[in-house]
């Protein structure tokens, strides 16, 4: 027994040997969390108070429930196969295999992940032959997972609309498919596994009697229906023993349904007496401590705890501006590439960003440095689905008779091309010997005047592009092509819209480091192959083999659960981080707080904080203000980097450096003096002004003189933004 107790800090002790009471645990990053959750079941066995068969522990990861595992194995001689330690949708499953016919399931049922779902939906409609443009599957996807996340079938949604009513109607088809199928999703496992135990209540007490003590990783994840499934086998009489681990400082899944409310919830609920902080961080050094400390210390409504470590301060943590986000990118890599000749391997190298389109100018640098990275949990740049639809579309302007882009992008976004039309087509072009575009022509009937209209599609971009700038005519492409459409529509596709506009960044970059002549380049298609070709080269090499040693690339939201010995954080800036979704509701400000957070406790050793004076979006640059999370971290803790004397980008056009000041976020940096109304184009402060892209706006402030002039314009529902004035083209209205 003092084997199993040995090396436990006091807290941890205190919990581990806990008596048979409910229990929250407040586990700061890093303070050692799996090791209690696993010593704490070791304890209970080993102690005599519980056989393995009386404990109940949930994870949120395969992986987390297999190392939980693994170790009991090697605390304790027992056999952990039988134990019911696992994943919620795990143990669901697992309970209605063993009860399928109390909950209405063959035998043999099958589980559908999140494709088979969506192509299950997709078949729905295509059988109801209802209009996927009216109910995007994917928005129809969210809307059903979301209701049974809420613990709530069709006839209990509250529809206060056509629209609503409509989908709720779809829902029910859903069901009905999948229970003529034998299918169950993942939000069906843990509602009908609630629904079975709420109203079988032999079973339920069978249950109640059996699991003794319930052990929760994560609790700060968990959303509304997996709390309750929680309360009804914790429920009997007597209760079964909680004993809840989580951090309520790094819940960040609220857009997935987490609810951090339920450990305050739980606390009150269930009168817990014992609430355990573990504060001692074995992670990280105290500098980057004492800095997550001091930010999530804004936030209201904390359960509250401080982290702390014996390790020492460490190094300062490090913040640099950049002139832009290109020179951003180059700092961060000039700084690995150090860091490696220093003796650090590239694998204990992480860059981390809020969006995932801010990986693209990240993925350039590092391919320009030919430094292998791997981009953890997602697609590099130009893999990403958004991303190859474009550049098919690109293509085909460069050259009809791409076949392989032909084929991607005829029938997306949706255009009433089916896959018999395809075949007609794929046969007349083998009869001919021509490429699938030269082929339309000799087709008849449907099959051609349905592709005859992409035909004509493809001939007005190449038309309508054939004298614009690169950037420009990425931007048209995707307007006309109808991908803008296709993404605003999909409830989820703000990120995939986001990739997209970074896309004209990259063919921004991409102009300016060819340092060819602009007007020449807009006299034909002559740069967009040359940009095409560079795309394939990036996406296709410095891709890192399994086992090599590699940079890590991930936004926070992936980080989460990992450290490494230096991580750079880039993109600190108001917008972006805290993303302006988030900005103007109090919730949405505190997840986003905590998502940096997450961010800086990843860190063990060295911790790199950046931003961009300029960024580029939509392919002109656009000027932020520095993330006022920047402002929370107390200045002994820092060391704020000088950038070089400025160089003139023609990336950016941005041409004066001010010296970084510490004071409140919301304050602009120095700049010339302004007069509240310019000669220059009739502009002035309080001036209703339109964009081609965001639309109808005010200015309210303005900065800079003659080729540096910039106002910032409030364009209501698409935001504030700073502009250019010899780039943005805004007209008075």
């Amino acid at each position: 027994m003092s084997d199993l107790l040995a090396n436990l800090n006091d807290p941890q002790l205190q919990a581990v040997t806990l008596p048979p009471q409910h229990a929250l645990i407040l586990a700061g990053a890093g303070s050692g969390k799996t090791r209690v959750l696993t010593t704490r079941i070791a304890w209970l066995i080993s102690s005599g108070q519980c056989d393995p068969a009386a404990i109940l522990a949930v994870t949120f990861t395969n992986k987390a429930a297999k190392e939980m595992l693994a170790r009991l194995s090697t605390m304790l001689p027992i056999n952990t196969r039988g134990m019911w330690i696992g994943t919620f949708h795990g143990l669901c499953n697992r309970l209605l295999r063993a009860h399928h016919r109390d909950a209405g399931l063959a035998q043999l049922f099958q589980i559908l992940d999140s494709a088979d779902q969506l192509a299950a939906i997709k078949r729905l409609l295509k059988t109801l032959n209802i209009d996927d443009e009216k109910f995007p599957p994917r928005e129809l996807q969210h809307f059903i997972n979301a209701q049974k996340e809420a613990g709530l079938r069709p006839d209990a949604v509250e529809a206060w609309d056509d629209y609503t009513r409509r989908r709720v109607e779809l829902y029910r088809e859903y069901e009905g498919q999948c229970q003529r199928e034998s299918v169950v999703d993942f939000a069906e496992l843990l509602l009908r596994s609630y629904e079975l135990l709420e109203r079988n209540e032999p079973l339920r007490r069978h249950y109640q009697r059996r699991f003794r003590h319930i052990l929760v990783d994560e609790f700060q994840d968990t959303n509304r229906l997996q709390y309750r499934w929680l309360k009804l086998l914790a429920g009997g009489d007597p209760p079964a023993c909680l004993f809840c681990v989580g951090d309520d400082d790094q819940s960040i899944y609220r857009f997935r349904g987490a609810e951090v409310g339920n450990m305050r919830d739980f606390e009150r609920e269930f009168h817990v007496a014992n609430v355990i902080r573990l504060e001692q961080n074995y992670r990280s050094h105290g500098n980057i401590l004492d800095a997550a400390n001091a930010i999530i210390r804004h936030n209201a409504g904390r359960l509250g705890k401080n982290l702390w470590t014996e390790q020492g301060a460490g190094e300062p943590i490090r913040v640099f501006e950049a002139f832009s986000d290109a020179d951003e990118a180059r700092w961060i890599v000039e700084e690995v590439q150090q860091l490696v000749r220093d003796g650090a391997l590239r694998s204990d190298i992480a860059l981390l960003y809020r969006s995932n389109a801010q990986s693209r100018v990240l993925e350039h640098a590092l391919f320009s440095a030919g430094i292998p990275y791997r981009v953890y949990g997602g697609l590099r740049f130009f893999e990403r689905q958004e991303i190859k639809h474009a550049l098919a579309y690109l293509r085909l302007i460069a050259n009809p008779d791409d076949d392989t882009a032909f084929a991607r992008v005829v029938n997306f976004p949706t255009r009433g091309i089916g896959a018999r039309s395809i075949e007609v087509l794929q046969d007349a072009a083998r009869t001919y010997n021509t490429s699938l575009y030269a082929t339309v022509p000799h087709l008849t009937g449907k099959p051609g005047t349905t592709l005859a209209q992409f035909v004509r599609l493809i001939e007005d971009l190449r038309r309508e592009t054939a004298r614009l700038p690169l950037p420009e005519l990425v931007d048209h492409v995707l307007e006309r092509s109808g991908l803008r459409d296709h993404y605003k529509a999909e409830k989820e596709g703000r990120e995939r819209l986001e990739n997209l506009d970074e896309l004209i960044g990259a063919a921004a970059n991409f102009v300016a480091e060819s340092q060819a002549d602009p007007e020449a380049l807009a006299a034909d298609h002559a740069l967009l192959a040359d940009f095409l070709a560079h795309a394939s080269l990036e996406a296709g090499e410095h891709q890192a083999e399994q086992g090599m040693d590699a940079v890590q690339l991930m936004t926070v939201h992936a980080a989460k659960g990992l450290e490494f010995d230096a991580v750079f954080l880039s993109g600190l800036e108001e917008g972006l981080f805290p993303h302006e979704n988030s900005i103007l509701e109090a919730e949405g400000l505190e997840e986003e707080r905590r998502l940096m957070y997450v961010a800086v406790t990843r860190a063990r050793k060295r911790l790199y904080l950046s931003f961009a004076q300029s960024r580029m979006l939509h392919g002109q640059a656009r000027y932020n203000l520095r993330s006022r999370f920047l402002e929370e971290i107390p200045e002994p803790l820092t060391r704020w980097l000088t950038p070089p004397k400025p160089r003139g980008n023609a990336a950016t056009g941005f041409g004066g450096y001010y010296e970084p000041p510490r004071g409140a976020f919301a304050t602009r940096p120095a700049a010339p003096a302004v007069p509240s109304r310019r000669e220059e184009g009739g502009l002035h402060i309080g001036q209703l002004v339109s964009h081609a892209r965001f639309g109808q706006g005010v200015i309210v402030a303005a900065e800079g003189s003659g080729a540096n002039a910039c106002v910032q314009v409030n364009f209501g529902a698409s935001g504030i933004k700073w502009l250019k004035l010899a780039v943005a083209k805004l007209e008075p209205c």
